[in-house]
């Protein structure tokens, strides 16, 4: 008689669960799980993340609840962070900030890897740029620099199409640019067609308080090609001190100046129209040389050192450095000195003083 073999009811069951896959998932804080979307509105969205319940997509930003239901769909596979993996009322509480910002980041990668145009619109302006927003959650900065000619202001709210200039998402930091870019060879063909101190016919492409920006005059051969860029700073407008030069020049105005400088690393070039003229202040050195005897009326103390007008001319600015004042010696605003010339401070256009004394104290040099 064959042996027969009863299989125990307990044991075949417990083969079956361990056959079936545990679909409920234990969410913990802080990690990082693939989710579903499973609710989508504006009011509340929900996401499947294999819990024992849908969970909550809590972004309070809505900047961020509007950029989640312009790039997703009920369905949609995403991944999500756990905030609290069971809140009061059961749900686990999620955000897709961390995913959204990933995909954000991944984009502009590519972006600047193709030298592709985004559009982004303008937020705020600054004295050195523009503050701008993507359609996808991430904001950079438009330097005044990279602004395209136009003969419109930018302005708050305005759509602009930029590329990629620089990414630091280390630093949360982008910048963008209206221009062209071009290759270091092109710089170095473009910029063979001058020289430094030849004189040039300029275009101005943008004002800045900084400076001027302008586009060189380029060869027929090679109009089809990125604008050569130029700079002219401020200080180098006029011999004389410029407080706001955006009153003076304007987008489109043509100018005359001199090369001065090709910086392979910026590919850009410096130029001046002050240098075009003879510096005043070599005049102003043969009338005053050193060892001749002046009176300065003290204009203002800075840093110790004491600014005098020199035989009241209110363009001659004379200086006495803090190594020259006697150590009992203090001045006033107004007060009149006698004074005897030393040197020049040529890039400032200023003479360098000293008090006339009639003994020396002990410890002056």
């Amino acid at each position: 008689m064959s042996k027969t073999t009863q299989s125990n009811p307990q044991s075949a069951m417990a083969k079956l669960m361990a056959a079936q896959p545990n679909k409920v998932v234990t969410l913990k804080k802080g990690e990082t799980v693939k989710a579903k979307l499973t609710k989508l509105t504006s009011s509340e969205i929900l996401v499947d993340a294999g819990a024992k319940t849908e969970a909550h997509v809590l972004e309070r930003d809505k900047k961020i609840v509007a950029t989640i239901l312009a790039s997703f769909k009920v369905g949609d596979t995403v991944e999500v962070n756990v905030l609290n993996p069971e809140s009061e009322s059961g749900q686990p509480i999620v955000s897709l900030r961390r995913y959204l910002g990933n995909i954000a980041w991944e984009k502009l990668e590519e972006l600047q890897k193709k030298t592709e145009l985004i559009e982004v619109t303008v937020k705020d302006s600054t004295k050195a740029g523009y503050l701008v927003d993507t359609a996808f959650g991430i904001s950079g900065f438009l330097p005044q620099s990279h602004i395209a000619y136009s003969a419109t202001a930018v302005t708050p709210g305005q759509s602009l199409q930029v590329s990629v200039l620089e990414l630091n998402r280390k630093d949360n930091k982008v910048i963008f640019s209206q221009k062209k870019t071009m290759s270091a060879d092109d710089f170095a063909k473009l910029s063979k067609q001058f020289k430094v101190g030849e004189k040039v016919t300029v275009t101005v492409s943008n004002v800045t308080p900084f400076g001027i920006f302008v586009a060189l005059p380029l060869a027929k051969n090679d109009t089809d090609k990125t604008d050569l860029e130029g700079f002219i700073h401020i200080s180098e407008t006029s011999w004389e001190k410029v407080a706001d030069i955006t009153s003076i020049y304007a987008p489109g105005q043509k100018l005359e100046a001199m090369l001065s400088r090709f910086d392979s690393e910026t590919r850009r070039v410096s130029l001046s129209i002050k240098r075009l003229t003879t510096d005043p202040f070599e005049a102003l050195m043969e009338q005053y040389p050193v060892d001749k005897r002046v009176s300065g009326s003290v204009v203002r103390l800075e840093d110790g050192d004491v600014v005098l007008m020199i035989n009241d001319d209110e363009a001659l600015e004379g200086i006495i450095k803090k190594d020259k004042i006697p150590p009992t010696t203090t001045y006033a605003v107004g007060q009149t000195v006698n004074l005897t010339i030393s040197d020049y401070d040529k890039r400032k256009h200023r003479i360098i003083v000293a008090p006339v004394l009639l003994e020396k104290p002990m410890g002056y040099r």
